[in-house]
C-alpha cells in the first residue's frame, strides 16, 4: 500500500483571517456573559457558603479580602482587587495570544467581579463536602463556558492558555498545582479544613474544565472510501486540517479501495463523519483516541 500525500495535516491553514460574522461575535458575547453570571452566583452561593478558596485570581482576590476583613477589619470590594490583580496577566495575554482574546477575557473579569459585589449571599446548603463537590463542578463548567467563547476568567487561565498555545501542552493539572500552594497559605491563615476542602473543590474544577475543553483532545480518523477527494475537501474545508491518502487492495472481494488518514480535533469528528456518510454511504469509518501528536498541528487561534 503506498501513501500518496494531500496537503499535510500539520501545514493547512484557514483559508483567511477575517474577523468571524457578526453571529459567531454574538454566541461569543453571549457565552462570555453566559460564563460570568454563572461563576458569580457560584462564589455567592457555594463558595462563600463553605468559606472556601476557589483557586486562581479569583481565590487570591477572597483571600486578600477576606484577610483584610479579618485581620484589619477593613472591608474590601471584590472588584478592585480582581482588576489590579489581573492587570498584568491581561498585558502579557495581549502581547502572547491576541487582542480580541483579551478584550473579552477582560469583559469576563470585569462582569464577574461586580456581580460577585452586588448579588447578594445565596448559601444553598451548610453541608461542606457538597459546598465542594456542587461548587467546584460549577465552576468548572463557567470556566468551560469562557473557554468556549475563546476568553478565559483571567490570572491563572491566562497563564494556562499561554502556555497551552506556545508549548502546545494542556496545562490546567499545573494550574491546580499552582492552586494547591496558594491554598497553604490560606490553611495556615484561616484553618486547614478550609484548605482541604478547597482543594477538593478546585480537583472537581479542574476535571470538569479538562473533560470539557475540547481544544487539546485529538481523534484519528481512517475513511475508506471511494470517494477520497471529496471527503478530502470537506474535511480541509471544514477543520483546515490536511490528510494523507493510501491506495490499497481490499482482501475481502480483492477490489481497490483509497484509504483517508487524519487526525482533527475531538470536536470536529461529528461534523466530519457526517458529512462523510453523505458524500458516501458506503464508507467505513474507524475513529480512534489520539493521546499525543508530535510536530505541527493546526489549532483553532484564540483570538
Amino acid at each position: 500500500m503506498q501513501p500518496k500525500q494531500t496537503p499535510s495535516t500539520q501545514n493547512v491553514h484557514p483559508q483567511n483571517g477575517l474577523e468571524p460574522p457578526l453571529t459567531g461575535q454574538a454566541r461569543r458575547l453571549f457565552l462570555i456573559v453566559l460564563a460570568s453570571v454563572v461563576m458569580a452566583v457560584n462564589i455567592k452561593s457555594f463558595v462563600d457558603a463553605g468559606g472556601l478558596f476557589p483557586g486562581g485570581f479569583n481565590g487570591l482576590t477572597l483571600l486578600i479580602q477576606r484577610s483584610a476583613q479579618q485581620f484589619a477589619g477593613v472591608a474590601l470590594p471584590f472588584t478592585a482587587i480582581n482588576l489590579l490583580l489581573n492587570a498584568i496577566p491581561a498585558v502579557v495575554s495581549f502581547r502572547l495570544i491576541g487582542k480580541r482574546f483579551t478584550l473579552y477575557s477582560c469583559l469576563m473579569i470585569a462582569l464577574t467581579s461586580v456581580l460577585t459585589d452586588i448579588i447578594p449571599s445565596m448559601p444553598l446548603t451548610n453541608d461542606v463536602l457538597l459546598v465542594c463537590i456542587f461548587g467546584g463542578i460549577i465552576n468548572g463548567f463557567s470556566i468551560s463556558l469562557c473557554l468556549l467563547g475563546r476568553a478565559t476568567s483571567g490570572g491563572t487561565d491566562f497563564i494556562a492558555v499561554a502556555l497551552s498555545e506556545r508549548l502546545n501542552v494542556d496545562a490546567w493539572n499545573y494550574i491546580f498545582i499552582g492552586n494547591c500552594l496558594m491554598l497553604v497559605v490560606a490553611g495556615m491563615l484561616f484553618g486547614w479544613d478550609k484548605a482541604l476542602y478547597s482543594i477538593i473543590f478546585q480537583f472537581a474544577s479542574t476535571q470538569i474544565v479538562h473533560l470539557l475543553d475540547p481544544r487539546f483532545k485529538r481523534t484519528t480518523l481512517f475513511i475508506i472510501s471511494n470517494r477520497a477527494p471529496e471527503i478530502y475537501e470537506q474535511i480541509k474545508d471544514t477543520t483546515h486540517h490536511g490528510a494523507t491518502l493510501f491506495h490499497g487492495t481490499g482482501l475481502y472481494n480483492g477490489e481497490e479501495r483509497d484509504l483517508i488518514y487524519s487526525v482533527i480535533t475531538s470536536d470536529q469528528v461529528k461534523g466530519v463523519t457526517r458529512a462523510a456518510r453523505e458524500i458516501d454511504p458506503h464508507a467505513f469509518i474507524n475513529i480512534l483516541k489520539t493521546d499525543q501528536v508530535a510536530g505541527n498541528f493546526y489549532r483553532r487561534p484564540h483570538d
